[in-house]
């Protein structure tokens, strides 16, 4: 018998779910507390869906938020549901999929995914074939309502719809589907694409066995009436073009027309859709071939009208509001990037690997959100990146145009665009740099603060071509500019502003030092000035300098200016509070520039970075334990009362805390050096760092092997009692599936082999085998092989014996690994092993012997007598094989090689 509600239970319900509308908080948390209770009478879910289908004469809100409740109790109940109750709400669901209003059809349609995302599709076979015969319904709400389920079943559950699990329903369903696209109403068109939409990216193979038909039908669609139709059209042509390219290309010309003209449609939202088609065609080989010939003049409609698109969307134009507090939404949640140690190489500066920290933040910041302006922009950098300078003489007389216009939108736009040409057109454009700095700079003091602050982007993206003219030709006056727009009385110019000057310092370097004071002036002066967001941006700038400049920076003038404000917030914050992480962040960089300047401060700040590891790892611990008690206690929905009484306690701890404190202490033990012992000697750090170091989060363990590097080559007599426990860790971690965890425990291993010296002898078996292996992976990261090829040199130079024997395994890989390398002590030590290791096994090298000595002429001035080493390893190979065989031998080597060695070893 059909279950039927109780009047007085019905009306208790309808009565709820009215005082659950009200502001009233107390309200409010009586209507919670009720519901909790209502929750433990298993038929109460029977009451909501009866309101959400039954009760027609009720509001639609009311109605509505009674499914909603069900969802969230179907959401976290409902494997506790009785079976009745389950096929009830199931039953009913089905039965009213074509409710006249929109907003229950659309409750019932979400009510039906959050069933089939507990795992019910599999137990509840009827309800695809139903929906897919209610799509024939003649009433309009049926067909709507049944697609609307279908379309949110299709987004939640692709993967499985094509399982051999449910008979691989899609076989029906996407002919189905394509039936559809030629409905008369727009909204089932719409449901219909999108629909199939959900299965182009994983190529089902019922979409790829009807993909002739779909594009057709596409097509047929192109210029229909509604934006909604057109939107998810261009949204299937977009993703067609990454996975079925092979489909297209009979049509492109017609697509790119097509996408030229949605580019420009007069529905934001589609312009959106169409304009990713130029992201996504710029990152395909044919990308050149079909936009250049016979559409060049279109690649300078595409680009005009990526410029209109610029020129819209400019939210915000409030000139002076550094004294508006920010709100919370303003600020995005920031996440610490863990410390990652890396070498020195020829012509640049350290690489930060090709690994996990890569963090690109070349971002004009007008919106928090991606919208038609920034899509137009990245179209621009991408189709820059493909065309290089051929594009600008079709580009160069409309920015022209753009860039001095006397409209401020115009004006901005243009200096948009040329930022996002600037890598791709980096060459082209040089010519023009030096009339266009003066003017960019210019740009700096424009009345209008979206003016300003885009010409503080775009002039960063020119920093390097800056840099490399005379100091006082272009440097001089940006820096000056963009010092006067940090302090600017406008918020975002400051944020952008800073984030340029940041970008300014990594490309200057100790080109900024002689203007270091006045430098400090302003970003200290910004202190008192900055609202909390831009605070956090003007650590990263500080922190940036710090980087750049290096010891230059420990002066006392400088320190004096900078450390009381950075210690006034550092005191300022709380340990949980979350705007430690930059700081901590930008105070690593300064103690590792500052060095014995940093000693002052030193003592308070290491003590509340061992104070956040020690505070994590315990509530890690607590939290631990409950899980285990939770487990052996939990009865039903119902959790132990103390866990209700203080759910916070219970939480998982952040651990980036403690990632940023142990990369801070990283940076005082490498700032400090042997200054950090008595620090080390007072705190139970050395037992902290034996947890992180096997701590689950990868952050964590690469953090704490830096520090265990960092702590080897400061204080060593502090870490020797720990090596026989820390060493099998060390081994366990040289997994490169964790790129910088692998990377850091490398390292580390290298440092502590010159400190142990032979004493390292019986931990060598643990690490070489597996270093050997990582030399020899292909696609290996270089900063990784680096490295390892420096690891297994040290290793070799204190325990030769025992690494000697597997010289003929990595000998090749590990010279090219090392030849680019600048000349420094790390290589120094790993050179001087390998040499060792020559001498024990010279039949290890034979075979390699070229590579060895390319590595050897990669030398620019190797100590004395590591030159002898080498000298009488490349004389001994000569003799060894007598000079008819030697010649013949370097007749392989390149002319540059050759007269190098000539010229340094006489070989």
């Amino acid at each position: 018998m059909e279950w039927q509600p109780d009047e007085q239970g019905l009306q208790q319900v309808l009565q709820l779910l009215k005082d659950s509308q009200s502001p009233n908080t107390a309200t409010q948390r009586a209507v919670q507390q009720k519901l909790e209770q209502l929750n433990q009478f298993p038929d109460f879910n029977n009451y909501l869906i009866f309101v959400l289908t039954r009760l027609k004469t009720e509001d639609e809100p009311t109605r509505s938020l009674s499914g909603l409740i069900l969802k969230n109790n179907v959401k976290a109940h409902y494997q506790n549901f009785p079976p009745a109750v389950a096929d009830f709400i199931k039953q009913e669901c089905l039965n009213n999929i074509g409710d006249p209003s929109p907003l229950i059809r659309a409750t019932i349609g979400i009510l039906i995914t959050t069933i089939t995302s507990k795992g019910e599709l599999q137990t509840w076979p009827e309800l695809l074939p139903q929906l897919c015969n209610l799509l024939n319904s003649e009433d309009y709400n049926t067909c709507e309502g049944s697609f609307g389920a279908l379309q949110k079943i299709c987004e939640d559950s692709s993967e499985l719809l094509e399982s051999d699990a449910l008979n691989r329903p899609l076989n029906i369903m996407i002919p189905k589907f394509l039936q559809f696209f030629k409905h008369c109403s727009p909204k089932i068109r719409s449901h219909a694409i999108a629909c199939v939409n959900q299965f182009i990216i994983g190529r089902a193979q019922a979409l790829m066995d009807n993909i002739d038909t779909f594009i057709e039908s596409l097509f047929a669609l192109a210029t229909d009436e509604d934006s909604e139709v057109r939107k998810n059209v261009c949204r299937a042509l977009v993703m067609l073009l990454e996975v079925r390219i092979d489909r297209l290309i009979p049509h492109m010309h017609s697509i790119i027309q097509y996408m030229l003209q949605r580019t420009q449609d007069p529905d934001e939202n589609v312009s959106l859709e169409a304009c990713e088609f130029w992201l996504t065609l710029a990152e395909q080989p044919i990308c050149k071939e079909v936009l250049s010939g016979h559409l060049v003049p279109r690649t300078r409609k595409i680009k005009r009208t990526a410029m209109i698109h610029l020129s819209l969307s400019l939210q915000g134009d409030v000139e002076e509001d550094e004294a508006v507090p920010d709100s919370e939404q303003d600020i995005k949640p920031r996440f610490h990037k863990s410390r990652t140690v890396t070498l020195q190489h020829e012509g640049g500066e350290g690489e930060e690997g090709e690994d996990i920290d890569e963090d690109d933040d070349d971002d004009d910041d007008t919106l928090s959100d991606w919208n038609l302006r920034k899509c137009s922009a990245a179209a621009l950098d991408v189709l820059a990146n493909v065309f290089r300078d051929e594009l600008l003489p079709h580009l160069l007389p409309l920015l022209k145009g753009l860039l001095f216009s006397p409209d401020w939108v115009t004006k901005e736009s243009g200096i948009l665009v040329l930022g996002a040409i600037a890598e791709g057109c980096m060459q082209g454009m040089v010519p023009y740099l030096p009339e266009l700095l003066p003017h960019l700079i210019a740009c700096l003091c424009d009345k209008k603060a979206l003016v300003r602050s885009i010409a503080c982007w775009t002039l960063s993206r020119y920093a390097h071509w800056v840099v490399s003219q005379p100091p006082d030709s272009h440097l001089k006056p940006l820096m000056t500019e963009l010092l006067k727009r940090i302090l600017d009385g406008n918020k975002r110019v400051q944020e952008a502003a800073c984030s340029a000057f940041a970008t300014l310092e990594e490309e200057a370097c100790t080109e900024l030092v002689p203007y270091l004071s006045f430098i400090l002036d302003t970003l200290v002066f910004a202190f008192g000035k900055y609202q909390h967001k831009n605070l956090l941006i003007l650590y990263d700038a500080i922190g940036t300098l710090a980087d750049s400049v290096g010891h230059h920076l420990n002066q006392p003038e400088y320190i004096q200016k900078l450390m009381p404000p950075l210690i006034a917030k550092w005191n300022e914050l709380k340990d949980e509070d979350k705007d430690l992480f930059p700081l901590l962040e930008c105070l690593s960089s300064v103690a590792t520039a500052l060095q014995s300047g940093f000693l002052p401060y030193c003592e308070p700040v290491y003590q509340r970075c061992v104070t956040l590891v020690q505070k994590t790892l315990a509530q890690a611990m607590v939290r631990t334990y409950r899980a285990r008690q939770l487990v052996i206690l939990k009865t039903g929905y119902e959790l132990p009362r103390m866990y209700n009484q203080h759910p916070d306690q219970y939480e998982a701890p952040d651990k980036d805390f403690m990632i940023v404190a142990l990369d801070l202490l990283s940076g005082l033990a490498e700032g400090l050096g042997g200054s950090v012992d008595q620090l080390v000697a007072r705190s139970n750090i050395m037992t902290l760092l034996f947890q992180c170091m096997q701590d689950p989060m990868p952050e964590v363990r690469q953090s704490s092997f830096a520090l265990l590097g960092d702590l080897t080559k400061a204080c060593f007599p502090h870490v020797k009692p720990c090596i026989a426990e820390f060493m099998p860790i060390l081994g366990l971690n040289l997994n490169p599936e964790f790129i910088s965890v692998c990377n850091n425990a490398t390292w580390a291993i290298g440092e502590i082999a010159m400190q142990m010296g032979a004493d390292m002898q019986p931990y060598v078996g643990l690490v070489l085998n597996n270093l050997v292996e990582i030399i020899n992976r292909p696609n290996t990261p270089k900063t990784l092989l680096e490295n390892t090829a420096i690891t297994i040199g040290r290793l070799g130079y204190v325990c030769p014996q025992e690494v000697s024997p597997m010289l003929q395994q990595f000998i090749r890989p590990w010279c090219t690994s090392l030849r680019n390398i600048r000349d420094n002590e790390e290589k120094d030590s790993a050179f001087r092993g390998i040499c060792m290791m020559i001498g024990v096994n010279p039949a290890g090298v034979v075979q390699d012997f070229i590579f060895f000595c390319d590595a050897v002429a990669s030398w620019v001035s190797p100590k004395d007598d590591l030159r002898d080493m080498f000298y009488k390893i490349l004389h001994g190979f000569k003799d060894q094989v007598g000079e008819e065989n030697w010649q013949q031998f370097s007749e392989q080597f390149p002319p540059l090689l050759k007269e190098r060695l000539s010229a340094c070893y006489g070989v």
